[in-house]
């Protein structure tokens, strides 16, 4: 079965030839021996990429468009907003399926993983590719659930857009915050999509001022709505003062009417349009020197006869420099207002050579990706998503070259042209693509086989599962010898557990899911230590005292000092070996064995008797520090979660007092239409299974996100209480 299959995305800078970069472990899993050059397995598609009508182009043009006209987006969102199905119209309506797809029904083309129809959601990223009016779309339908963070993250950084979906009924909503926290991160030009404005509460109003207010964007309103909610039935292109109406009768929505609006037909929706894309107008003005020169000069008197184009122009130069956010609104469920977005996505997002990449890759064998499908080519120009097959020694994050040599000569060239600018003087150091910022997981469980004859295939599953997912952990424990599985969240363990079941064969058995906690100190203790072993005829002697103190700055790796009287000559010989020991000391407090963090070790004095090893120094320093955090007063410190609860009102005050069992901590109730949300801090340990215990106490109509925090000192009773529980003694 393909277990290495990779997307790429290509660089239009710096390349000679074909170079890829990783982007991350791709989740299909097909035999390779269906492949065939230049066919489409399975699927019923209506056509190739490029396949327009009856007109077919050159297999060249196909596989290698113009870099101009090519476009590599992501469509990100909170979960359940509606990104799945807004792909999936998107799809159908480019031609590349014959049928629309449903989440509920568990037919949607970028969701083909058992375990995403099965709950309706998205777990990995898909990519697919396709034709819209003459432009290449790479399309990328990330996740939106916190669990699956990891998955946004790798995708965005090599995007050159994104699509934001949003409920047009609950607007920016918390995992909404994240992804556009990322999106900024990478710098990643975006428009907004208010989804779901057929649904009972949409109010396209309140959307756009959660944009301007929680997400602190420039909103750029190029459409509004014909109707909210029910009355929902259409929308106005505010560039064109044009009404774009569905014909109720089409089942597909691929039947729509643009007309220009007029007075005589349309007085008070004309008024309403001139007004906002004269607002529109003076917006784009202030955010671009060129267009406010044009409008000053040429248009001051009437801003009417502005034609469309130059205000298009206008609006993809402020995107791309991320000054404001396109807005457009429609309904994917109903089949209406994707074919605009998809207009917007090739108008205002940027081709490959408006955004620079400084990375150099270069791989063999390629593919086209179209979700759990794919065809496979002979060559891909810069500025394109691939997939490549057989890396059995690469992970998410990796960089790859031909050769070192080459890739060297590379960045010298590139250094001689002016194209790259370095931070670091090591030349390898360079090349390398900034990696996936991974977050620490926070449940974990132990896992085992059903045989210790399946040990090794459990290992060689969980292996593989680790490559294509960094935020998976898995680790040994030293004292039960029992394999541990660290993960992001209830439902991110599950779903490695499901895969594990389906994909490789293996019935395993998860042990209850463990908060991971973490440990600290709140005063200075010092500690002495001496290791004298003689092992065969050598004598191995070291004498070691250190000093451990809490510091303030939040730290999960130790901060490691040396005193004065320390010799240099020493440290040169030593240090590694030290700072290995200290470490290895940290990883395990000597409350619950958790990790310590927020500590500063100081190494006062070490004696090494000659020809002591390096591995008897960092047995002796860690033993040491192990003595140190001993005596002093310890502290455990569990992680907080950000909680948002979206109720209806009836349901609040059980919400509430739920809540506050689970020692709940709220910051605020807002008002989302005729909703209330819940905002506050909830400790991890309290929350496991609130997902059921939710769903009973408000009849299964209210949401909830999570979000890691940070991690908080428990008070000595709930610290006491963990303890025993440990110990066994509750």
């Amino acid at each position: 079965m393909l277990t290495n299959l990779r997307i790429f995305a290509m660089s239009h800078q710096t390349i000679p030839s074909v170079h890829i970069n990783n982007l991350c472990c791709y989740k299909i899993r097909a035999s390779l021996k269906r492949l065939k050059p230049y066919v489409l397995l399975g699927r019923n598609y209506s056509s190739l990429p490029g396949l327009i009508g009856n007109d077919i182009k050159s297999l060249h043009s196909v596989i290698n468009p113009p870099i101009a006209k090519i476009r590599n987006i992501g469509i990100m969102a909170h979960i359940d907003a509606g990104k799945t199905t807004t792909t999936e119209r998107i799809l159908y309506y480019s031609g590349y399926t014959r049928s629309l797809g449903d989440v509920d029904d568990g037919d949607t083309v970028t969701d083909f993983m058992a375990q995403e129809r099965e709950r309706g959601i998205t777990i990995q990223s898909a990519a697919v590719t396709f034709d819209w009016k003459g432009y290449r779309v790479n399309l990328i339908d990330t996740p939106g659930h916190v669990d699956f963070t990891l998955e946004v993250e790798r995708c965005l950084r090599v995007l050159d857009g994104a699509v934001a979906v949003f409920d047009a009924s609950a607007g920016v909503e918390a995992q909404t915050l994240t992804v556009w926290r990322q999106a900024d991160k990478h710098k990643i030009p975006r428009i907004c999509f208010l989804n779901k404005m057929d649904k009972t509460g949409a109010s396209f109003k309140y959307a756009v001022e959660s944009i301007r207010e929680k997400l602190k964007a420039k909103p750029l309103l190029l459409q509004l709505p014909i109707g909210e909610a029910k009355t929902f039935k259409g929308l106005v292109d505010v560039v064109t003062k044009e009404k774009l109406l569905w014909n109720s009768n089409s089942n597909d929505g691929k039947d729509f009417e643009r007309k220009s609006l007029l007075e005589v037909s349309d007085p008070e929706l004309l008024k309403e349009t001139t007004e906002a894309r004269n607002a529109l107008i003076e917006q784009v003005a202030d955010l671009d020197d060129e267009f406010a020169d044009l409008v000053l000069g040429e248009f001051s008197e009437n801003f009417d006869l502005l034609p469309a184009e130059k205000l298009q122009h206008a609006i993809h130069r402020v995107t791309l420099a991320q000054t404001a956010v396109p807005v457009l609104c429609g309904s994917a469920l109903k089949n209406k207002g994707v074919q605009p977005l998809l207009d917007a996505v090739t108008m205002y997002l940027p081709s490959p050579e408006e955004r620079n990449y400084e990375f150099l890759e270069r791989i063999s064998r390629l593919l086209l990706p179209f979700a759990d499908q794919h065809i496979e080519i002979s060559s891909l120009t810069a500025g394109n998503i691939a997939l490549t097959v057989g890396l059995k020694h690469t992970a998410t994050g990796d960089t790859l070259v031909s050769s070192k040599s080459s890739a060297l000569a590379a960045a010298r060239r590139a250094e001689r042209e002016g194209e790259k600018k370095h931070r670091q003087n090591n030349e390898a150091e360079r090349l390398l693509l900034a990696g996936v910022e991974i977050p620490e997981p926070v449940f974990f469980c132990t896992i085992e086989p059903p045989s210790v004859a399946k040990q090794p295939d459990l290992e060689h599953a969980l292996k593989c599962l680790q490559r294509e997912d960094p935020s998976l952990k898995v680790r040994l424990d030293p004292d039960s010898g029992q394999t541990i599985l660290c993960g992001m969240g209830e439902l991110h363990i599950e779903i490695i557990h499901d895969r594990i079941k389906r994909e490789y064969g293996l019935e395993t058995y998860l042990g209850p899911l463990q908060v991971a906690y973490r440990e600290t100190i709140l005063n200075s203790a010092c500690a002495t230590d001496t290791l004298d072993r003689t092992l065969g005829d050598k004598r191995h002697l070291v004498t070691v005292e250190v000093e451990a103190r809490p510091i303030e700055t939040s730290s999960l790796m130790p901060v490691i000092e040396y005193a004065e009287s320390i010799s240099e000559d020493l440290l040169k010989v030593s240090q590694q070996a030290i700072e290995n020991g200290i470490h290895s000391a940290c990883l395990q407090g000597p409350l619950l064995g958790s990790p310590v963090q927020d500590v500063a070790i100081t190494l006062h004095s070490l004696t090494v008797y000659p020809g002591t090893s390096t591995t008897m120094i960092s047995a002796c320093v860690s033993r040491c520090v192990q003595k140190a955090l001993k005596k002093a007063d310890k502290q455990v410190l569990e992680p907080l979660m950000n909680l948002e609860v979206t109720v209806a009102r009836d349901y609040l005050s059980p919400v509430l007092g739920d809540l506050a069992q689970r020692r709940g901590n709220i910051q605020e109730i807002q008002t989302r239409q005729d909703n209330k949300v819940v905002i506050g801090f909830v400790p991890l340990a309290e929350i496991m299974g609130y997902s059921t215990a939710l769903r009973t106490l408000t009849s299964g109509s209210a949401t909830f996100a999570l979000e890691l925090s940070t991690y908080q000192a428990m008070n000595p009773q709930d610290q006491n209480t963990l303890l025993n529980r440990r110990s066994g003694l509750t």
